[in-house]
């Protein structure tokens, strides 16, 4: 098959089963990778009493959690499709998601990545789903709640991008959401795949960033859909996944706009970050 599926499953659920019934119903078919990361849940063994025997479906189970990262390299690493979807199993497709994803790729050569309008399971379009690259200024716009004058003055732009506003069809964007990603193979290896120094959170967005450095673009396809259940995953364990958001933040912040930024401006950006991370803890802790 030219499409392979990549699947990273931590405690998900029945939903892990939604997401896999879903994808099989594509028009597109697809070989599904389910790795599991030392659930618990037994989610990802009830997956293969269901598919384990169906060709097409195979499972790597981990007997420790390799990160988010990792496991989709290992995964990937291992099968020769000429197309990727990585997806989180919180995120169910519509029959025709997959094929309008590598239909927008097929036609724009110059596409790494492509990405669906993700939604939530009241329809709304979720605010993570097309993203300019944070960095001082735009991490500022967001946080302060400025980013709502941008409809006025570009200058408040925030991170997040107000899919309102766009025309329809296939757009060229800096970053979509990561829970639902269609890559060109040739692409992710030209870049060395995922970077596994990432736990999880922001390995996306390195990608997505990577892929710029190396002549590519990303495109949003608003005609095709997706519904994300977010943070089923990361339940049992808020604080560690709070923990590695803020985490990731500061290792890509580190690793591609420290070194051009301002001296005092850096350290501010490093103690904006954990700044956040301490105001919002009892949030996260109260939500869960």
């Amino acid at each position: 098959m030219t499409v392979t599926t990549i699947i990273v499953n931590y405690n998900a659920g029945e939903t892990l089963q939604q997401c896999v019934k879903a994808l099989l119903k594509s028009r597109i078919p697809t070989r599904v990778t389910v790795v599991d990361n030392a659930s618990s849940d037994r989610s990802a063994e009830e997956l293969a009493s269901f598919y384990g025997h169906q060709q097409g479906v195979e499972f790597l189970f981990s007997p420790v959690n390799l990160g988010f990262a990792p496991a989709v390299n290992r995964a990937a690493r291992r099968c020769d499709a000429d197309w990727v979807l990585i997806l989180n199993p919180d995120c169910i497709l519509e029959p025709d998601t997959l094929g309008s994803l590598k239909n927008a790729l097929e036609n724009d050569t110059g596409a790494a990545l492509a990405g669906p309008a993700v939604r939530d399971e009241n329809g709304q379009i979720q605010r993570a789903t097309l993203r300019r690259f944070p960095d001082s200024w735009k991490s500022l716009m967001t946080t302060s709640g400025l980013w709502r004058l941008g409809k006025l003055l570009p200058v408040f732009h925030g991170v997040e991008v107000d899919v309102s506003q766009l025309k329809e069809g296939s757009q060229v964007c800096e970053a979509v959401s990561g829970a639902c990603m269609l890559v060109r193979r040739s692409a992710l290896e030209t870049v060395g795949f995922l970077d596994e120094k990432y736990a999880m959170h922001c390995e996306d967005l390195d990608l997505m960033y990577r892929f710029r450095q190396h002549g590519w673009h990303c495109l949003y396809v608003p005609h095709a859909s997706c519904v994300h259940k977010q943070g089923l995953s990361s339940r049992s364990r808020p604080t560690w996944v709070h923990f590695q958001k803020h985490r990731g933040l500061t290792r890509f912040f580190g690793k591609f706009q420290a070194k051009s930024t301002f001296f005092p401006l850096r350290m501010l950006v490093y103690v904006g970050i954990w700044l956040r991370f301490i105001v919002l803890w009892p949030l996260v802790l109260i939500r869960r």
